[in-house]
């Protein structure tokens, strides 16, 4: 029977380590549950000391001291005492740590030791933030979600976009009426065409309008024309239909004004004017000047445009989406003005560490070292920042040229008419178009 036994129990053995490959390929979060978790959650509980220790997480009480007489007697020697840590809590892609701080402790100190803490508790990513004063949140990663980002449901309230999946699980959505202006950087074939082409198509259903200023001859936004109110392939054309959208834009301020509002979402539904996403390809473009009076003078025009709608349009319904390769403060000071005004930040790789400086430095120095580490490899993925003030690693959905076309050609009818920038490109006869 000795035989027959072990290898039944060969046999069985066999059977269970199949059946859990099979659940690890095909059902990560179940397999993550019952073998996952378990088995990381004792490793965290039984390292958390030594890693503690380690890396200067712990603190040591002064032994106390007795006067005995004349003569100074000592207590028990110094004990490095570790920081109060939480039970490890399950989630879907990992688990979470809350730790209790040290006094005079900060949360720089969990983030220096995260790379220590990936390593002693065998995870693909420990994500570090304080949600309140004296308290640490360690989240750790069983592995790489962003690998096979899942489909969620799309928004249904007007002006949000579901672009892709945040590291967390969660989707990731642009809510214009949230966070009215972006910011979008990242180099050649990193994702961001891909994100633009997936915000066009989110949008072409709404009752929205779509202005696109795409100085590079209308490459990329050019596709989509069809959904598009007014396209401008050169900084001439941007200048025109900028200048068209500030006088449009005070219009919207007259009509909020004498109906005593402040905002054209206080409007009533007849009055209120349709709202107006103006997305911005390759930035740089609109504030480089050959040297000559006339370049220089357009690049002021739409530096000046484009920060006046960013600090005025958006209780009025008109949000920027501006995108480009690089943003630098090289650019001119406008560049940085009007990245103040722009809360949403999405950066993506980029090919050098002043414009992951410059669309994330602002919020948090943390974000830039995390997209500065995205690799070519990571076509998609990006750090971007929600409505909380925090920041997120995220991947945006693919969305094929030949779809997001389809799309937009589908939804052509919805296009609203904009009189007054159709006006904006007439120009007197015998004059060039």
């Amino acid at each position: 029977m000795g035989p027959i036994l072990l290898a039944f129990a060969l046999a069985a053995l066999a059977w269970v380590m199949v059946v859990g490959d099979l659940v690890r390929r095909h059902r990560p979060a179940w397999h993550w549950y019952v073998v996952g978790y378990p088995a990381t959650a004792c490793r965290v509980l039984f390292t958390w000391r030594r890693v503690a220790l380690l890396n200067d997480l712990s603190v040591s009480r002064l032994p106390a001291r007795t006067l005995v007489g004349h003569l100074l007697v000592k207590g028990d020697p110094v004990r490095p005492i570790p920081p109060r840590a939480s039970f490890p809590r399950a989630t879907r892609v990992g688990l979470t740590v809350t730790v209790r701080l040290h006094a005079g402790q900060t949360p720089a100190t969990y983030m220096k030791a995260a790379d220590a803490l990936v390593h002693a508790w065998k995870m693909h990513a420990v994500r570090v933030t304080s949600p309140e004063r004296g308290v640490v949140l360690l989240t750790a990663m069983a592995g790489d979600p962003l690998e096979r980002p899942g489909l969620a449901t799309a928004p249904t309230e007007l002006l949000s976009a579901l672009i892709g999946a945040l590291e967390s699980g969660g989707a990731w959505v642009m809510n214009l009426r949230l966070v009215p202006h972006w910011l979008i950087a990242g180099a050649t074939r990193s994702g961001k065409s891909t994100l633009l082409a997936r915000l066009i198509t989110q949008l072409a259903p709404q009752p929205v309008a779509l202005v696109g200023i795409d100085c590079k001859g209308g490459m990329e936004l050019g596709l989509f024309s069809g959904r598009l109110s007014a396209l401008a392939t050169c900084r001439r054309e941007a200048v025109a239909i900028l200048t068209a959208l500030v006088v449009d834009m005070q219009d919207r301020m007259s009509a909020c004004r004498a109906a005593g509002v402040r905002s054209i979402w206080e409007l009533p539904d007849k009055l209120r004017p349709i709202p107006v996403v103006v997305i911005v390809d390759e930035i740089a473009e609109l504030y480089l000047s050959d040297g000559t009076r006339e370049s220089k003078a357009e690049a002021e025009q739409c530096s000046t445009l484009l920060l006046r709608l960013a600090q005025l349009g958006a209780a009025l319904g008109l949000h920027l989406v501006v995108a480009g390769q690089r943003v630098g403060s090289d650019l001119g000071s406008g560049v940085t003005a009007l990245r103040a005004q722009l809360g949403g930040r999405i950066c993506h790789r980029v090919n050098d560490p002043g414009t992951a400086e410059m669309t994330l430095g602002d919020l948090n120095k943390d974000a830039v070292a995390v997209a500065q580490a995205i690799t070519a490899q990571e076509r998609g993925v990006a750090v971007c920042t929600g409505p909380d003030g925090g920041w997120s690693r995220a991947r945006s959905h693919l969305t094929s040229t030949e779809e997001a076309v389809s799309l937009t050609r589908k939804y052509a009818a919805m296009t609203p008419e904009l009189t007054f920038l159709t006006s904006a490109f007439a120009t007197p006869e015998g004059d060039s178009a």
